[in-house]
C-alpha cells in the first residue's frame, strides 16, 4: 500500500516538471512581437536607428523651439543686419538680404514642411490604399468604373491646378495648402495597392474565406491589407519624403505657402541670386542639407520597416 502511494506521487512530481519543461519551452518557441522583431532589425541596422533617433527627435526639437519663436517679430526687415555672417553672437547661421535670422526661419519652416508633409502623407496614403483595395478586390465593373476616375485624374497637369487654385484662393494656409495637394497625390499609392490586391484576391486564402462566409470588408481589411503591409509601409514612407520635396519644390516657386511664412523652399529660393550662391551661402545652404538628411533618414527607416513587416509575415505564414 506504501508503495503505491509512492508510485502515484513520483508520476504526479514528474507529469508537474513535464508541464513545467513544456512551458517554458513553448516560452521560448512563442513568436515575438512586432516590437521585438522591429527593434531587432533597427539594432542590426545601425543606419537606421541612427536615422530613426535623429528623425524623430528633429521633428520633436522643431516643434517646440518653434513655439517660442514670434513668427511676425522674426520676419520683420532689419537693414541693420543685412546678410549678417554666421557664427556670430546674435546670428548663429547668419542672416539674409532682410536682416532676418536663418536658424529660426529654418525652425519654422521645417515645421510647417514636415506638418505639412505629414498631413499629406496621411491624407493622401489612407484615401489611395482604400481605393486601391477596393478596386482590386470587386474587380470587373467597380474596377472599370475606379480606373476611368483615376484615368481622368492621371491626365489632369495637377501641378499648374494646384498654382491656378493658390492664386485664385485670397487668403489661405497650411491646411488649406495640404487639403488641395490631397486631391491630387492618392494615386501612385492606389496604382501601387491596387496591383497587388490583383494578385492577392487570387489566392486561396481569400477564395476560403468567400466560402466560410467572411463579409468582403472583412477579407479587404482584416486579411489583404495585413498581408501587403510590407508594401504599404514602404509606400508611406517613400510618399513622406516626396512630400516635404513638393511642399518644398511649390514654396520655392512661390506658389506654397503665402508669403511671410517660412518654409525650406522660400529659404533654398534665396539660391536663385547667383550673389548668394557664391558669396551669401548661409542664406541657402542649410535648408539644402536639411532636406537631404531627412530624405535619406527616412529612406533608411523605411528599408528597416519593410524587412522587419516581411519578417513579422514569414513567421505568422509558418
Amino acid at each position: 500500500m506504501f508503495k503505491c502511494k509512492k508510485s502515484v506521487q513520483t508520476g504526479a512530481q514528474l507529469s508537474k516538471e513535464d508541464l513545467i519543461k513544456l512551458s517554458e519551452e513553448a516560452k521560448n518557441n512563442a513568436t515575438p512581437s512586432t516590437f521585438k522583431i522591429l527593434w531587432k532589425e533597427f539594432k542590426a541596422d545601425k543606419m537606421a536607428l541612427f536615422s530613426l533617433i535623429f528623425l524623430v527627435a528633429f521633428i520633436l526639437f522643431v516643434i517646440i523651439a518653434s513655439m517660442f519663436i514670434n513668427v511676425s517679430q522674426m520676419m520683420q526687415t532689419n537693414i541693420m543686419n543685412y546678410f549678417a555672417k554666421p557664427f556670430t553672437s546674435d546670428f548663429l547661421l547668419g542672416a539674409d538680404a532682410g536682416g532676418r535670422p536663418i536658424l529660426e526661419q529654418l525652425i519654422v519652416g521645417s515645421r510647417n514642411s514636415i506638418l505639412i508633409a505629414l498631413g499629406l502623407t496621411v491624407i493622401s496614403s489612407a484615401f489611395g490604399i482604400c481605393y486601391g483595395l477596393i478596386s482590386g478586390y470587386f474587380g470587373k465593373v467597380a474596377d472599370l468604373s475606379m480606373q476611368r476616375v483615376y484615368d481622368f485624374m492621371m491626365i489632369i497637369p495637377s501641378f499648374m491646378i494646384i498654382i491656378e487654385i493658390v492664386n485664385i484662393i485670397p487668403n489661405y494656409n497650411a491646411i488649406t495648402l495640404t487639403l488641395l495637394l490631397s486631391l491630387f497625390y492618392w494615386m501612385g499609392t492606389q496604382r501601387l495597392i491596387r496591383s497587388q490586391v490583383l494578385a492577392e484576391s487570387q489566392k486561396d486564402y481569400v477564395s476560403a474565406s468567400k466560402t466560410s462566409g467572411s463579409s468582403n470588408l472583412s477579407i479587404i481589411f482584416k486579411q489583404i491589407m495585413p498581408n501587403i503591409s510590407s508594401l504599404i509601409i514602404v509606400d508611406t514612407t517613400i510618399s513622406f519624403a516626396e512630400n516635404i520635396g513638393v511642399e518644398t519644390g511649390l514654396s520655392y516657386l512661390g506658389f506654397g505657402l503665402p508669403v511671410g511664412t517660412p518654409s525650406l523652399g522660400t529659404l533654398i529660393a534665396n539660391a536663385n541670386d547667383a550673389d548668394n550662391i557664391t558669396i551669401y551661402w548661409w542664406t541657402w545652404l542649410p535648408a539644402t542639407i536639411e532636406i537631404i538628411l531627412l530624405c535619406l533618414a527616412i529612406s533608411y527607416i523605411g528599408a528597416a520597416l519593410r524587412r522587419a513587416t516581411n519578417s513579422t509575415q514569414r513567421r505568422s505564414t509558418d
